[in-house]
C-alpha cells in the first residue's frame, strides 16, 4: 500500500504536501466556479452577455498587466504573493454575496482576475525554484493530477447545491469557496522558505536585469506552446458541438467523454512526463502531444460519416487521443518554464509565459469551432496543420530562447563563476503532512 501511495502521492514529502495543498485550492475554487453562472443570473441578476462582457473585460485586463504582475511578485517574494494573493483571493469570493448588479460584478471580477493572475506567478515561481533540476517537471505533473482531482471533487459539491435548486444553498457556494480557501491560505504559509528567495531579497546574486518582454524566443516558444495547447478547445467546446451537430452519437456520451479525460488526466499525468528534465525532452514531450493532436483530428472527422457504436467508439478514441496531448503538451511546457526562465526573475517570467500563451490560445475558439462545423473533413486538416506548423516552429524558437538564456546568465555570471541552483532551503519540519 505504501508503494502504491508513492506513486500516486510521490514519496517526496514537500511534492506531497504541495500536491494536498493543490487538491485543496482547486477543490476551493471549484465549488463555486462549476456553479458560477447560476450563481451570477439567479442570485446576482445579470443576463448572460453581462456575464460575458465583465469576463472578457477581466481576461484583457490580466493579459495587459501579466508581466507586471509577475515583476511584483519577484519584488514582493514568490512566497509571500502567494500567501497574501491566496488571502484576498478568499475575501473577494466571500465579496460575491455582497455584489448587485453589473458594475459591483465586474469590479469584483476584475480584481479577482488580477489577484489570482498575481499569486499564480508567486505560486509557479515557488514551485520552479523549490525543486532541483531534474525534480522540478515531476512535481507539477504530481500537482496537475492533484488539480484535476480537486475540481473533479468540487464539481461535485457544487452539483449537489445546484441539484437542490434551492437559493440558500446556492447562496452558501462563494463562502463555503472562500473559508476553504482561507485553510489553503494557512497551509502555504507553513511551506518552508527557500534559499534561493532570501538570496533574491539578500541581493547576494542579483545582476543587472533585461524585461523578460525583451526575450522574444522566450516569448515566440509560448506563443507556439500556446497554439499547441488548444486541445483544450477541442475537448471542451468543438468535440462537443461536433458530437451534438453533426454525428448521430448519444449526447449523453459527453459525460463519459469528460469522465474518461479526468481519470486519465489524474491517472497518467505522472507516468507522462516521464524523462522530461531539459529542454530537448521537453521538444520530445510537444512532438508526442502534437502527434496525439494530429491523430485526435484524423479519426474524429471520420465520425461525420460513421453510425451507431461506431460513431461512439471513434469518439471516444479521438477525445483519447485529445487527452494524450494534453498530457503530453503539459509536460513539455512545465519543461520550458523550468529551463527557459531566469532564475532571478521567475514571477516576471511566469507572467511573459502567460502573456505568450494567450496570445497563442485566444484564435483558437471561434476559429477552431468554424472550420469543424462548416467545413467537415477539411477543417480538421486545417486544424491539424495548424498543429503540425507549430510543432516545427517550436524547436527552433525554444533552441534559440535556451540560447539566449545561456548568453544572459554567462553575461551576469558572478567572478567566480556561473549562478547555481540554490538548494530548497528549511528543513520539512515546517511542511503539514511530511512523511
Amino acid at each position: 500500500m505504501k508503494r502504491l501511495a508513492d506513486k500516486i502521492l510521490s514519496d517526496d514529502p514537500l511534492i506531497r504536501s504541495m500536491s494536498y495543498q493543490t487538491a485543496l485550492s482547486a477543490f476551493g475554487e471549484g465549488t463555486f466556479l462549476t456553479g458560477e453562472a447560476v450563481f451570477f443570473t439567479k442570485i446576482v441578476g445579470l443576463e448572460a452577455t453581462q456575464v460575458g462582457v465583465g469576463l472578457t473585460i477581466a481576461g484583457i485586463a490580466t493579459f495587459l498587466v501579466a508581466v507586471p504582475l509577475g515583476k511584483a511578485a519577484d519584488r514582493f517574494g514568490t512566497r509571500r504573493t502567494w500567501i497574501v494573493g491566496s488571502f484576498v483571493q478568499a475575501l473577494l469570493f466571500a465579496s460575491w454575496l455582497l455584489t448587485s448588479g453589473f458594475w459591483s460584478f465586474l469590479a469584483v471580477t476584475v480584481a479577482l482576475e488580477l489577484v489570482q493572475t498575481w499569486l499564480r506567478a508567486g505560486r509557479n515561481a515557488y514551485a520552479l525554484d523549490a525543486f532541483p533540476r531534474e525534480a522540478r517537471v515531476r512535481s507539477l505533473a504530481y500537482m496537475r493530477a492533484s488539480r484535476n482531482f480537486g475540481y473533479t471533487l468540487g464539481a461535485a459539491a457544487c452539483g449537489l447545491a445546484l441539484a437542490s435548486d434551492n437559493e440558500t444553498a446556492i447562496k452558501a457556494l462563494p463562502l463555503a469557496t472562500a473559508v476553504i480557501l482561507l485553510a489553503n491560505t494557512y497551509w502555504i504559509s507553513r511551506l518552508p522558505r527557500l534559499a534561493s528567495e532570501t538570496a533574491r531579497q539578500k541581493e547576494e546574486y542579483a545582476a543587472p536585469k533585461v524585461s523578460a518582454l525583451k526575450n522574444r524566443p522566450f516569448l515566440v516558444t509560448m506563443v507556439l506552446c500556446g497554439i499547441l495547447g488548444t486541445h483544450s478547445v477541442l475537448l471542451n467546446t468543438v468535440v462537443p458541438l461536433w458530437l451534438i451537430t453533426q454525428t448521430d452519437a448519444p449526447k449523453v456520451l459527453l459525460a463519459w467523454l469528460i469522465g474518461t479525460n479526468t481519470v486519465l488526466a489524474v491517472g497518467l499525468q505522472v507516468l507522462a512526463v516521464r524523462g522530461v528534465h531539459d529542454v530537448t525532452t521537453s521538444l520530445a514531450a510537444q512532438r508526442r502531444g502534437a502527434a496525439c493532436f494530429i491523430a485526435s483530428c484524423g479519426i474524429i472527422l471520420i465520425t461525420h460519416d460513421t453510425a451507431g457504436w461506431a460513431t461512439i467508439g471513434l469518439v471516444w478514441l479521438g477525445h483519447v487521443a485529445l487527452t494524450g496531448a494534453e498530457l503530453f503538451q503539459s509536460a513539455g511546457k512545465w519543461g520550458f518554464h523550468a529551463e527557459l526562465t531566469s532564475t532571478e526573475q521567475r514571477g516576471e517570467y511566469q507572467g511573459a509565459a502567460q502573456l505568450g500563451y494567450t496570445l497563442g490560445t485566444v484564435f483558437a475558439p471561434a476559429t477552431y469551432t468554424f472550420l469543424a462545423t462548416e467545413w467537415g473533413a477539411a477543417g480538421w486538416l486545417s486544424i491539424a496543420a495548424v498543429i503540425l506548423a507549430a510543432a516545427v516552429g517550436i524547436h527552433p524558437a525554444a533552441r534559440s530562447a535556451e540560447r539566449y538564456l545561456a548568453r544572459a546568465r554567462q553575461s551576469s555570471a558572478p567572478a567566480g563563476g556561473a549562478a547555481a541552483d540554490l538548494p530548497r532551503g528549511e528543513p520539512p519540519t515546517l511542511w503539514p503532512h511530511s512523511t
